[in-house]
């Protein structure tokens, strides 16, 4: 089997399977020390990478242009790996059901060429046991290796958050899992090597897996509670955030917001718990309730714009909005699993003519994933109302002299602000009528 060694000398290579948000920071960080070759499906990801540009302004260009890392898109370099990582999304289908494509192919893919003593680590998402009850059979069957006597496999949850600047693959302490002391031993070691925070030994991979798919669980629970709050509080013409503010200043208070959830974590992964959970005969209540709650937040705030038109006399047939930001949160150009959308389809339920603008955004994707082609700001024309749906950097510059030249009249502007961006006093002594989620 490989060892810490033949790694360290560069004997042999550490293979990235998936150049996307988490495999790309990865094989860079790696590259520092070792061997790396990083592999994605995609030619055009790789020609970009190999002329040093980043879509996902993960990595930033100068540190991407110095990276030792080998990019390519034939599977047949694989087998020069002795350790291979694999990276790819695990989303979940038009049922919400875990959407196992990706991992199965990219396990169909490296069982192909990797080489026997290869030692197989997953990072991305899963429920407990998928690493060993699905993607362990597809490598067997495809290299015809003994998994334990041929190859080993481990696991080490990706913690990537897209956009943040402060908690980096390098400073958020690494759970790592093998299938025997030997693989975890050799896991340590190798993130240990680039992950200043630390490694955390999970004694199995079901635990590291179990450990992974409960951070996003937890999170969303706490945002739907969040979010159910602020549907109690709109009825009562409380704002929610003024009663957060005050709860805050009690020591243990949590610091939770409502919001959209989207994104390919907080969005996504219960529902592979409860995909497991519901396989082994046990319905979950609480996590499948807090999806619910936040997977209907899009439908409220489509309503509010309606009614907050309906209230200002607007006429809601063909009213022209304008939305602000499309991603799944600030400062970051990433589409997937977006709630916006969900509010621009609803709002257009209602027949209004929908304007949608985000600076980070790619037009082609936007257009691809969700048939919607972004306007630029000087679109934003005879408006009737705006929502302020993700705080990106651009959007804190706006005056209300700038926002005021948005709107068709200038005694009937609708403003909703979903980030509680803008000051609620400045906007209601500005003449808008505003509300914040």
């Amino acid at each position: 089997m490989v060892s810490f060694s033949d790694l360290s000398t560069q004997t042999t290579a550490i293979a990235v399977v998936g150049l996307g948000y988490v495999g790309l920071p990865l094989a860079v960080a790696l590259s520092r020390h070792f061997s790396v070759i990083g592999f994605d499906v995609n030619q055009e990801r790789i020609a970009e990478l190999a002329k040093g540009t980043d879509r996902t302004g993960e990595v930033d260009e100068d540190v991407l242009k110095t990276a030792s890392v080998e990019y390519t898109a034939d599977p047949e370099l694989l087998g020069r790996a002795g350790v291979v990582i694999v990276a790819v999304p695990t989303p979940i289908d038009g049922h919400r059901a875990p959407d196992l494509r990706p991992i199965k192919g990219a396990s169909s893919t490296v069982g192909k060429y990797m080489a026997p003593g290869t030692c197989v680590v997953y990072e991305s998402t899963v429920y407990p046991g998928l690493t060993e009850d699905i993607c362990v059979p597809i490598l067997e069957q495809e290299s015809g290796l003994a998994c334990g006597k041929d190859f080993t496999v481990g696991y080490s949850p990706e913690r990537i958050n897209p956009g943040d600047r402060k908690h980096t693959l390098e400073t958020i302490v690494k759970v790592v899992a093998g299938q025997d002391q030997a693989t975890l031993d050799l896991l340590a070691e190798l993130y240990g090597t680039v992950v200043r925070a630390g490694v955390h030994k999970a004694s199995s991979i079901m635990a590291a897996e179990a450990a992974k798919v409960i951070e996003n669980t937890q999170r969303d629970l706490n945002i739907a509670l969040m979010n159910e709050l602020a549907l109690i509080f709109d009825l009562m013409d409380i704002d929610t955030l003024e009663v957060l503010e005050a709860a805050g200043t009690k020591w243990n208070f949590l610091p939770f917001r409502p919001g959209l959830v989207g994104g390919h974590c907080i969005g996504v992964d219960p529902y592979y718990l409860t995909f497991k959970a519901q396989e082994l005969g046990y319905n979950p209540q609480v996590i499948l309730a807090g999806r619910k709650i936040n997977d209907t937040m899009a439908k409220h705030v489509a309503e509010k714009a309606v009614k907050m038109l309906i209230k200002n006399g607007c006429v809601t047939c063909g009213a022209r909005i304008g939305v602000l930001g499309l991603t799944f949160k600030e400062n970051v150009p990433d589409l997937r699993n977006t709630k916006v959308i969900d509010v621009v389809r609803e709002l257009e339920e209602y027949t209004a003519q929908v304007l949608v603008h985000d600076p980070l955004a790619d037009p082609k994707e936007a257009r691809e994933e969700y048939g919607l082609d972004l306007v630029g700001l000087d679109s934003f024309t005879d408006l009737d109302a705006v929502i302020l749906a993700v705080s990106h950097e651009e959007y804190k510059g706006f005056t209300t002299e700038i926002m005021n030249s948005w709107y068709r009249d200038q005694e009937r502007r609708v403003l909703l602000d979903l980030k509680g961006l803008l000051d609620p006093a400045a906007m209601l002594d500005a003449g808008y009528l505003y509300w914040r989620l």
